[in-house]
């Protein structure tokens, strides 16, 4: 009888209950798998949450592979340096141009290279869904002022943001798009059907969802979801998917409705709202 420790099931290795989340990044990559390469100063945050739930199975199920590459580990001079003052002054500092070229040259080939930037295009349900299509992708992890503009432009570079803020790091923000990927591509939720029910699936915000118990603390659930019509409920979840998105998000319902991408239809507004200011600061 051969040991259940050691046996393989579908040509994948077996999942020990004793390993820890970063053992899942020790063991050889599945070939031909969904591949997330990353360049990180710190390789130890990963992969954190991804290590867990739905995304760590499919990690540990070989559905996709996660590889950190140490920044650190190309940096130049006694200390490893990967940073530099910047040109022309200011504060801060800046991520240089060789020392990240010398760890891109470690990813997989053949993949796109995005970079975490607040100053990067929004990203979107569809952007992931294209990337979870594709063979993988390679993310940059930025820290300091940024990373110099010639690494970008020579690497062909995609900037992308998570939202309109600043993260003192780009480790949190490389998990987000991950998880977001990772998840649509098959097999690794256990109901694919639920992904068409999302929000942003459509271009609507999701509806409300409600649960057992049908009354709590003197809140019932609508009376439509209870009634067995398909039909009916369908409308109901509908129009509540509308409601929300008009009065919550002004620019995927305008998006919706022109069938525009919602990611252009908030540069467009962003640079009317822009255009607007500066016809007022003429007129004062």
């Amino acid at each position: 009888m051969s040991d259940p420790r050691t046996s393989k099931s579908h040509g994948r290795l077996s999942v020990r209950a004793s390993r820890q989340p970063r053992d899942l990044m020790a063991e050889p990559q599945h070939v031909g798998a969904w591949t997330a390469n990353i360049v990180t100063l710190f390789p130890e945050a990963f992969p954190g949450t991804l290590g867990l739930s739905l995304t760590g199975k499919a990690l540990a199920d070989g559905l996709w592979n996660l590889r950190t590459i140490p920044l650190r580990e190309y940096g130049l001079g006694k200390h490893r340096n990967v940073d530099d003052t910047p040109a022309g002054g200011g504060a801060g500092l800046v991520m240089r141009p060789d020392v990240m070229a010398a760890a891109l040259a470690k990813a997989d080939p053949g993949l796109p290279v995005i970079y975490l930037s607040p100053r990067g295009r929004p990203f979107t349900q569809a952007r992931a869904r294209a990337l979870a299509e594709g063979p993988g992708m390679t993310l940059i992890c930025g820290r300091f002022e940024g990373l110099d503009q010639r690494l970008l432009d020579a690497r062909n570079v995609e900037e992308i943001s998570i939202g309109d803020y600043v993260l003192t790091g780009g480790e949190i923000a490389a998990q987000v798009l991950i998880d977001t990927t990772v998840r649509l591509i098959p097999r690794v939720l256990g109901n694919q059907a639920s992904l068409a029910e999302e929000s942003f699936s459509d271009g609507l915000l999701e509806h409300p969802q409600y649960t057992k118990p049908a009354l709590w603390e003197g809140r019932a659930i609508p009376e439509v979801l209870l009634s067995g019509n398909h039909a009916a409920i369908r409308d109901w979840r509908m129009k509540q998917a509308e409601g929300l998105t008009k009065e919550r998000r002004p620019d995927l319902w305008r998006a919706y409705q022109d069938g525009m991408d919602p990611a252009k239809d908030r540069q467009l507004s962003g640079a009317s709202d822009q255009s607007r200011q500066h016809r007022e600061h003429e007129k004062d």
